[in-house]
């Protein structure tokens, strides 16, 4: 039987706290498996844990106790060289701002994180993977246009096309339909989707958007730091 591809066990966080020597906590106790091509959001309201429980995962945050496993290693015996190749190469993000590089054109914002990639047979293809995904999302035309010249729908599609040039085992999407319209959030939830059905890629997506929540295969929420099964 094979490994999930991401386990949490009793994954807890604390912030420190001038008014409380232990700390404000903020998870408590998380438990959660992955499996390889799975689909989850992680719902509940704001200031409930999902953003740091999804930096935790993406190792820009540590726990404070608990393991984190990503394909069987533990991210906490990881330094930090470590971590910063893990984030490169097996965890994609795709954040609510879409942080493109205004001076870099469209295909130029899309290879970045490849000029860190070790793999020269990954770097050689990034070129020919980035216009054929680019095709894939409606932006093979605008590979050479600036942010600036794009709407807010196409700049968060550039912004997925960027978590997924390095091929990641696992792509983290941080409300990715928050900021933008009814029309252009519909396109970009059906391309997370499409992505994961399509390609096997697996998703985890952090949303106040319960009809896109309700796309994924599992729907969890966290109150009050506590991960719960939420409906699906």
């Amino acid at each position: 039987m094979s490994l999930p591809l991401l386990s949490l066990t009793d994954v807890s966080k604390r912030y420190e706290s001038p008014d409380d020597a232990e700390g404000v906590p903020v998870l408590r106790d998380v438990t959660l498996e992955i499996e390889r091509g799975e689909s989850a959001a992680i719902v509940g309201p704001s200031g409930s844990g999902k953003s740091t429980l999804l930096n935790i995962i993406g190792t820009l945050d540590r726990a404070t106790s608990g393991r984190v496993l990503l394909d069987g290693r533990e991210l906490s015996r990881l330094d930090e060289t470590q971590l910063a190749a893990v984030r490169n190469r097996e965890i994609g993000f795709v954040f609510q701002a879409h942080h493109l590089l205004p001076q870099c054109t469209v295909l130029e914002n899309v290879l970045i994180p490849t000029l860190a990639a070790r793999d020269g047979a990954l770097r050689d293809g990034a070129g020919e993977r980035a216009r054929q995904l680019l095709d894939r999302v409606g932006l093979g035309a605008r590979i050479s246009h600036r942010p600036g010249q794009l709407s807010g729908g196409e700049r968060q599609r550039v912004a997925v096309v960027r978590a997924l040039i390095n091929q990641p085992k696992l792509l983290l999407a941080d409300e990715p339909t928050g900021a933008l319209d009814r029309a252009a959030a519909q396109i970009l939830a059906d391309l997370l989707v499409q992505l994961n059905k399509g390609e096997g890629v697996t998703l985890i997506v952090v949303t106040h958007a319960l009809g896109f929540a309700k796309r994924m295969s599992r729907v969890l929420e966290l109150r009050d730091g506590v991960l719960v099964p939420g409906d699906s």
